[in-house]
């Protein structure tokens, strides 16, 4: 069986969710890093169709897009609810629920910009034409479908975060998440 370093109290779906994200956007970066080594995933891939500053660009687009999804992890993992030690600054700090949580959600809203950004520009036809044959295009849908995933599987998992933060780990009968009305509350005799 898979071992997991999730927290205790988060569901194993959102485990799983949170290890998902990384997988799904690894095929469209490795579909870049070959275009960029010149395999032949367009017609005129290679170092002759791009420039050093488009690789680099190519590049560290996957690096950084594969970073920010290894980030989801975090919201399952401790150091999502308190930051690891060796970081300057901020190590040892508890990490603001509302803040991951909506910096996770404004990621979800970047990801589906993006891809409606991305439907609207293959539909209009704008953007240069990449010269490839069908298996070529067929390899590119591949590799780039399973982005639709990310954002709802991000959105899934940041819910999740949200509500056992907010809950502060609480959980009612069967795992639930019921809570009492009132809890958290002050007493009213504090009110006075």
């Amino acid at each position: 069986m898979m071992s997991t370093k999730a927290l205790p109290g988060v569901p194993r779906w959102a485990v799983l969710a949170a290890h998902a994200v990384p997988l799904v956007t690894l095929p469209s970066g490795l579909w870049r890093l070959a275009l960029v080594a010149g395999l032949p995933v367009t017609r005129d891939a290679g170092w002759n169709a791009m420039g050093v500053g488009e690789s680099v660009y190519v590049v560290s687009l996957s690096v950084v897009s594969e970073l920010l999804a290894f980030l989801t992890l975090g919201l399952v993992r401790p150091w999502g609810e308190v930051l690891p030690r060796w970081m300057p600054f901020l190590g040892g700090r508890r990490v603001n629920p509302a803040a991951a949580t909506g910096a996770a959600l404004a990621g979800v809203a970047g990801l589906c910009a993006i891809a409606a950004w991305g439907a609207y520009a293959a539909y209009a036809d704008l953007g240069p034409a990449i010269p490839s044959t069908p298996a070529q295009d067929a390899l590119l849908a591949v590799c780039y479908a399973p982005l639709l995933a990310w954002p709802v599987l991000l959105a899934a998992v940041a819910v999740a975060y949200h509500r056992r933060r907010r809950d502060g780990g609480r959980r009612g009968p069967a795992g639930g998440g019921t809570r009492q009305y009132g809890a958290g509350r002050p007493s009213a005799s504090s009110w006075v």
